[in-house]
């Protein structure tokens, strides 16, 4: 069963707690809490993921980014999407 390495990373279950209670972005309150919950063993990635509606993989991934690349790597980060279908127009002189 995988689990956060909080050591490797200097913190512990309840350092993500506070994260997931203060982050700005409410995709890395929702990993933050997913590994607080995963790591303090009150659940698993396999259910965590059913009771949120999310993919287990992407549930294991965040897992996996967090132990390899630390709590950073978890932060939501806009990734631009899809462009407008109807851009906005430009001033006409």
């Amino acid at each position: 069963m995988i689990r956060p390495n909080f050591a490797k990373w200097g913190q512990s279950p309840d350092d993500l707690r506070r994260l997931s209670l203060q982050a700005n972005h409410v995709r890395s309150r929702e990993r933050y809490q997913a590994l607080y919950l995963i790591g303090s063993g009150q659940t698993n990635a396999s259910q965590w993921a059913k009771q949120i509606g999310r993919n287990q993989r992407t549930v294991l991934e965040w897992v996996h980014q967090y132990n390899e690349a630390g709590p950073a790597q978890i932060e939501y980060r806009h990734s631009g999407g899809r462009r407008p279908l109807f851009a906005p127009n430009k001033k006409l002189s």
